[in-house]
């Protein structure tokens, strides 16, 4: 399901109606917060986490950390719950073996990068990743699971989103309030290009913590997509933010398709998109996350736009890295 648009509008009916649930979703997070029993696992552990519901950029955040730390001679492994796979204990995710609907789209993903163990209980998964070789571990998500001690919090939002309308669910399109969340997280990342950045921090002010910022930039393949006529479908959380990014390439969008975040590719829909491709004289292309839920047939057919995150200046995090080690 795509939010609700009054989640990016300034407080109005719907938003003031729904507070007190908003008030009562706060409190449940807060008392499984304070009730939690945090294991301590012998290396440290680095949640990627935000306080917004749906896509800020945690999946790029978690691969450029996963590269900083093996820079430094590390060996990270990250953990992930998998959302939307279909494995129900810990599991080393293979990439020539597990399918998205196995294990997740985005652990498929992480997985080309360092070793990436999907398990329903975090805590599981940590501990085999431990054994299994681990320096650090790498949490995808979780900044409000208390199963996990962190060691470092970073949360991660979209700059040009912000915090919505700064409301609690479903009043907003916050897991916490603003000042709850960021008292506990030690570094704040916000990804978008300069303007918003600027806008960012008009509507929020300075944060209580470390501020990083950064953007996402494709990744240089080769590919020249100059005038490229192309059909451009995502389903993450904000698929306009992917099809800015392929018309800054060059590419001329003939047709945008905005998919559900994590909505499967079926063969159905696959075909429909080809068939509509063919018509326009356009290439399909997709996100890298999504072109790990394409069936077989079509990973030739369509083409995948990776983007990296660039963080400004990285001296605040190396500095934390460096302590913990």
């Amino acid at each position: 399901m795509q939010p609700p648009r009054f989640w990016h509008r300034p407080p109005g009916l719907w938003s003031t109606l729904l507070s007190p649930l908003g008030a009562l979703y706060a409190a449940g997070t807060a008392r499984r917060l304070a009730q939690g029993q945090p294991s301590k696992q012998s290396v440290p552990v680095i949640c990627i986490g935000n306080i917004n519901a749906g896509g800020t950029g945690k999946t790029p955040t978690v691969i450029a950390l996963t590269q900083r730390l093996q820079a430094m001679g590390h060996t990270p492994h990250i953990v992930s719950r998998g959302y939307g796979g279909s494995v129900t204990s810990v599991v080393r995710v293979d990439e020539r073996a597990h399918k998205a609907a196995d294990v997740g789209d985005e652990p498929l993903l992480l997985a080309a990068f360092a070793p990436t163990w999907v398990s329903p209980n975090r805590v599981d998964g940590a501990e085999l990743a431990v054994q299994n070789g681990a320096d650090a571990i790498i949490l995808d998500d979780g900044f409000q699971d208390p199963a996990l001690h962190k060691d470092l919090s970073v949360v991660v939002v979209d700059a040009a989103r912000g915090f919505g309308n700064g409301k609690v669910i479903p009043a907003g399109p916050l897991r916490e309030p603003i000042a709850t969340g960021l008292a506990r997280a030690d570094l704040l990342l916000s990804i978008g290009p300069k303007k918003a950045q600027s806008r960012f921090l008009e509507a929020w002010g300075t944060p209580p913590c470390p501020h990083l910022t950064g953007r996402l930039t494709p990744l240089q393949s080769g590919m020249d997509w100059q005038g490229s006529r192309v059909l451009a479908f995502a389903g993450i959380g904000h698929p306009q933010k992917f099809f800015a990014t392929v018309q800054e390439l060059g590419a001329d969008i003939v047709k945008s398709e905005a998919l559900e975040d994590h909505q499967p590719l079926s063969q159905a829909l696959m075909v429909r998109l080809e068939h509509e491709a063919m018509l326009l004289g356009a290439q399909l292309v997709t996100t890298e996350k999504d072109a790990t839920r394409l069936p077989d047939e079509f990973r030739a057919k369509v083409l995948a736009v990776p983007v990296r995150l660039e963080i400004e200046n990285w001296s605040a995090l190396d500095a934390a890295l460096t302590k913990l080690f």
